[in-house]
C-alpha cells in the first residue's frame, strides 16, 4: 500500500518553495452575509453558530469536479458515494445520520419524502451561486431534519453572459452557458448545462453485483431567476430542473429533480419587513431493471416577518407544508401512496447589546402523521475585544419519519417493514466556540459540541420492523484557520469526532474520527494561480468491517489568458492513491480536468 503522508508532504514542500513576493497592499477577508442561521440577513462574523459560506468565486476557484467533492472539504462533513459521478451521494454532518441534515435550494426543502435524504450527485456546480452551511441544530427555525445542521444552496443569479467548457479523463465533457441582465427595477438570469461521462466501473469484487464494465452518467440542467420592483415590494421567481441518467451494473436509473418558487418581500412599515415564499419540489426516480418507480412531491408556503425591536431583530414566521410519496412496482403495483401535512409557527430574537451577542428561537410543528413537536434554541456570545469572541449555544432537533420507514410493506412476507406508529427522532446539543481574528487577512474558529439523539429509528423489531429504539452519542471539535498574505492564500480545517451507538458502544458507520483539509495557493504576477489541496480521512466502520484511512492531494492551476478568458487545470488524486469511501465501490484514480471560461463582465 502507498504511504498516506509521504507524497502529500512532498507536494506541500513544493508549493511552499514557490517564489514569494509581497503585494503592495495586503488583501482583506470581507465578512460574508448569510440568512440561514437566523432567517434574517446577518454577517457570518455575527452568527452564533459554526458557519461556512462558499461564494461563486470560491466555487470556481476550488475547481472541484462536483458538489459532493466540494462539500467533503468542509469541516464536520463526511461523505458517502457509491461509485463515480452520478452515483448516489450523501453526507453526514457532525457525525449525525445522512437524513439529519436539512437541505434547502433557494429556501425550498428538497429532502426526499421517501428516504429523507437529498442526492447531491445531480446538482451541477455550474448551477450554484452560493452555499451556506450551518452546523448544529436549527429545528427551532426550520423544523424537521435540522439535527446536524442546515445546508442551503442558492442557484445561479447571472447578471451577464458567460460560458464554461470542461473536459477530462473518464470521457468527461461538460459545458454551461449563462445569460442575465439587471437594471434599476430588477433583472433576470438563465443558466443551462450539459455533462456526460463514460465513467469507470462503480463496483469492485467486494460488491454483490460486481460487473467490471464502465458505468456512465449524463446530466442536463436548467435554472431561471428573475425579480422586479412593485412599489416598496419586490416580486421574484426561481426555478431549477435537472434530468440525469445513471448507469449501474444491472441497468440504468432516470433521476429527475425540480424545484421552484415565487417570493414577495419588502418593507411594510418603519422597522418592519416581510418575505412571503411559495415553493414546490419534486423528485422522480425510474429504474426499469428493478421495475420500480418513486415520486416525491412537496408544496410549501412560508411567511416570515422581521421587526426591529430594541437592540435586535424579532422574527415571526408561519409555515405550511404538504408532502406526498408514491412508490410503484411492476410486480406488486402500488407499494406506497401517502400524503401528510405540517403546519408550524416560530418566534426568534437576535441582537447585540454592548459586548454581548444573543439569540433565541422557539417553534411548534403540527404534523398530521405523528402530532406535535416543539423545539427551541438559544445562544450567547461575549466579545472580549473587536477581534475575539467566545460563544455558547444550546439547541433541540427532531426528524419526522420518512414514508419508507412508516409505510413500506417490507420484503419476503413482511421483513424490514415500515411502522405507522413511529415517533419522531429527537436530539439535544450544546456547543461552545471561539472566533478570533488575530490579524489582517487571518481568521480562526474553534468549536466543541456534544449531541445526544434518542428514539432513533432502527429496523430491529419483530421481523426487522422499524421501531424507535436506538440512541446516539456524538462528541466532537472543529478547528478552522484561514490566511491571506501577499499573493498567498491558506485555508485549513481539522475535525475530531466520536459518533457512537449509545447502546452498543460501536462507532456509527462511515464517519471518521479524524479529518483534515488544507489548501495552499499563490497568485503570480500575470494572472497565474497555483494551488495544492490536501485531504486526510482516518479509518471508518462500514458494512463488512473497517475501512482504512487515506490521504489525497490535488493540484490546480488557473491562468487569466485575457480580460474575458480564463484557463483552469486540475489534477485530482495527484499521486493516484487507492482508497475506499464505501465498501464494494470504486473511487477515481489520478485524472486531469481542463476548463475554459469566458465571462466578459467579470474579467
Amino acid at each position: 500500500m502507498k504511504p498516506i503522508f509521504h507524497h502529500s508532504l512532498l507536494a506541500a514542500c513544493i508549493a511552499a518553495a514557490l517564489p514569494f513576493s509581497v503585494a503592495a497592499a495586503e488583501p482583506v477577508r470581507q465578512p460574508q452575509v448569510l440568512v440561514t442561521a437566523t432567517r434574517h440577513a446577518q454577517s457570518a462574523d455575527e452568527a452564533l453558530a459554526s458557519v461556512t459560506v462558499l461564494t461563486r468565486a470560491d466555487i470556481e476557484a476550488s475547481q472541484a469536479p462536483d458538489l459532493i467533492s466540494l462539500l467533503s472539504r468542509q469541516a464536520g462533513v463526511d461523505i458517502a458515494r457509491t461509485g463515480g459521478p452520478g452515483s448516489a451521494s450523501t453526507l453526514f454532518l457532525r457525525g449525525t445520520n445522512a437524513n439529519h441534515t436539512l437541505v434547502l435550494v433557494d429556501g425550498i426543502r428538497v429532502n426526499s419524502t421517501g428516504q429523507g435524504v437529498f442526492d447531491f450527485a445531480h446538482l451541477p456546480l455550474d448551477q450554484i451561486e452560493r452555499i451556506e452551511l450551518v452546523r448544529g441544530p436549527r429545528a427551532a427555525l426550520w423544523g424537521s431534519d435540522a439535527i446536524g445542521g442546515v445546508l442551503h444552496i442558492f442557484t445561479r443569479d447571472p447578471a451577464a453572459a458567460s460560458v464554461r467548457l470542461r473536459g477530462g479523463r473518464y470521457g468527461r465533457a461538460e459545458g454551461s452557458a449563462a445569460l442575465g441582465r439587471r437594471g434599476e427595477r430588477g433583472g433576470f438570469g438563465l443558466t443551462a448545462g450539459y455533462g456526460r461521462l463514460r465513467g469507470f466501473s462503480a463496483t469492485n469484487e467486494d460488491s454483490f453485483s460486481f460487473d467490471p464494465d464502465d458505468d456512465g452518467y449524463r446530466n442536463r440542467s436548467l435554472s431561471l431567476r428573475g425579480d422586479t420592483a412593485l412599489g416598496h415590494q419586490r416580486l421574484g421567481f426561481h426555478a431549477l430542473a435537472t434530468d440525469a441518467d445513471v448507469e449501474f451494473d444491472r441497468g440504468e436509473t432516470a433521476a429527475r429533480n425540480a424545484s421552484g418558487g415565487l417570493t414577495l418581500g419588502g418593507e411594510l412599515g418603519a422597522g418592519w419587513s416581510h418575505l412571503l415564499s411559495l415553493g414546490h419540489a419534486r423528485e422522480d426516480l425510474d429504474t426499469p431493471a428493478f421495475g420500480s418507480r418513486f415520486e416525491s412531491r412537496r408544496h410549501n408556503a412560508d411567511w416570515v416577518h422581521h421587526f426591529a425591536v430594541g437592540p435586535g431583530t424579532l422574527n415571526a414566521g408561519l409555515n405550511w407544508q404538504h408532502e406526498s410519496g408514491l412508490s410503484l412496482s411492476r410486480f406488486s403495483g402500488v407499494v406506497i401512496d401517502r400524503v401528510r401535512t405540517t403546519r408550524a409557527g416560530f418566534l426568534g430574537y437576535a441582537g447585540r447589546t454592548g459586548t454581548q451577542d444573543f439569540e433565541a428561537a422557539l417553534r411548534h410543528d403540527d404534523n398530521s402523521q405523528f402530532g406535535g413537536a416543539t423545539t427551541g434554541n438559544a445562544a450567547w456570545g461575549w466579545r472580549f475585544t473587536d477581534d475575539l469572541r467566545v460563544r455558547l449555544a444550546w439547541g433541540q432537533g427532531f426528524r419526522a419519519p420518512n414514508f419508507n420507514e412508516l409505510y413500506h410493506p417490507g420484503f419476503g412476507g413482511g421483513l424490514f417493514a415500515g411502522n405507522p406508529a413511529l415517533r419522531p427522532e429527537r436530539s439535544r446539543s450544546i456547543e461552545t466556540g471561539l472566533d478570533w481574528t488575530p490579524g489582517d487577512g487571518q481568521r480562526l474558529g474553534l468549536s466543541a459540541y456534544r449531541s445526544r439523539v434518542r428514539d432513533l429509528i432502527s429496523f430491529s423489531g419483530a421481523n426487522f420492523q422499524a421501531i424507535n429504539i436506538a440512541r446516539a452519542e456524538i462528541d466532537g471539535a472543529e478547528l478552522e484557520y484561514g490566511l491571506l498574505r501577499g499573493g498567498w492564500q491558506f485555508d485549513g480545517s481539522l475535525t475530531w469526532q466520536d459518533p457512537v451507538n449509545a447502546i452498543t458502544g460501536q462507532r456509527l458507520l462511515r464517519r471518521a474520527a479524524r479529518k483534515a483539509n488544507a489548501s495552499l495557493g499563490y497568485r503570480f504576477d500575470g494572472g497565474i494561480e497555483l494551488a495544492l489541496d490536501g485531504q486526510f480521512v482516518s479509518d471508518r466502520e462500514d458494512v463488512g468491517g473497517r475501512l482504512s484511512g487515506y490521504g489525497l492531494a490535488h493540484l490546480r492551476l488557473g491562468w487569466d489568458l485575457a480580460p474575458s478568458w480564463r484557463l483552469e487545470a486540475r489534477i485530482e488524486n495527484l499521486f493516484d492513491r487507492d482508497y475506499t469511501v464505501v465498501r464494494g465501490y470504486n473511487t477515481p484514480g489520478r485524472n486531469l480536468m481542463v476548463t475554459l471560461g469566458w465571462h466578459p463582465a467579470q474579467r
